[in-house]
Formats: structure tokens, sequence, C-alpha cells
């Protein structure tokens, strides 16, 4: 299964990048598109819809301000959407308020604002995935494995270091 990437604006893509950058990492297929909740509502519609039949699995929207991106695509899928809330005013807290507050039943799971959010969704998507794939599982566990060992190892050059 792949995961498939939108964003509202070219102006995302610095941030939406670092979504496909772990992905790729952990050997996940991605698709990117730009579609506008507002601009592009057919189009966006249509993306939603049929991604099940291109062999999406999880969604990741990444919008900014109003950011109903999101929603609009958790309207028109049953798959999982993961929400990236992009800084384009008031810090990013309009479009973490925008894509966090959905209504019951359109559920939008939402992550932090920005760089950090983006990689977390594509964290957060491999996980979903993981659930019906042992080897994305097993590449999963290395992967949390090596971000672990070096932590450790960091953590035993500054003890050195400290002497």
């Amino acid at each position: 299964m792949r995961v498939g990437i939108v964003m509202g604006s070219k102006s995302d893509l610095p941030v939406v990048s670092k979504i496909g950058g772990v992905l790729d990492e952990l050997g996940v297929a991605w698709e990117m598109r730009i579609l506008s909740a507002h601009r592009t509502p057919a189009q966006a519609e249509e993306w939603a819809r049929t991604a099940q039949e291109r062999g999406i699995g999880v969604l990741i929207c990444c919008a900014g301000m109003a950011a109903h991106l999101g929603g609009v695509v958790a309207a028109h899928s049953a798959l999982p959407v993961i929400g990236v809330p992009i800084n384009a005013s008031l810090g990013g807290m309009d479009a973490l308020l925008s894509i966090v507050q959905m209504p019951p039943g359109v559920p939008v799971g939402t992550v932090g604002i920005g760089s950090a959010g983006a990689k977390n969704a594509a964290w957060l998507a491999v996980r979903i995935l993981a659930l019906s794939d042992a080897e994305l599982a097993a590449r999963l566990v290395a992967a949390r494995a090596a971000m672990t060992a070096k932590v450790l190892n960091d953590d035993a050059e500054l003890q050195q270091q400290l002497g």
C-alpha cells in the first residue's frame, strides 16, 4: 500500500517534502498532489474518493490558514486521514484548530505544526500500514532501534567528554 499526500498550495512543499523523505527511508511508496479545498474542490473530492482504488492506504493532508483540506478529504474517503497544519499565518494555530476540530464521524488525526508534524505524519502513516504488512512492521522496528542506538551512542560520547 501507498501513502497519498496532498497539500493546498505549492508554498507548502518545503514542509510537505519532509513526509516523502521519511517514507523513502522506510521504503514506503507514495504519491503527492497539490489540490485546494477551496480552489479545486471537485479535483480534491475525486482524489480522495478514488484513493483506495489507486492502492492508497493512508491519506496525509497538509494545509495552512483555514486548512479545510483534511476535512474535505475525510468527507470523501473512508481511509485514515492525517492532517498536518502548515504555518501560513498566526503561527499555524489557525490551521491546527481548523484541522483538529472536526465534527464527529469525520475524523482527521492531527499532528504538530510544520516540519516536525510532517515527519510525524509519515511515521504515523507507516505505523498504520504496518498493522497489515509484516515486512513494513519489521522495517519500522529496525528504524526505531536505530533511533535508540543513536541516542545511546550520543549519550556515551557525552559521558566520555564529561569524563
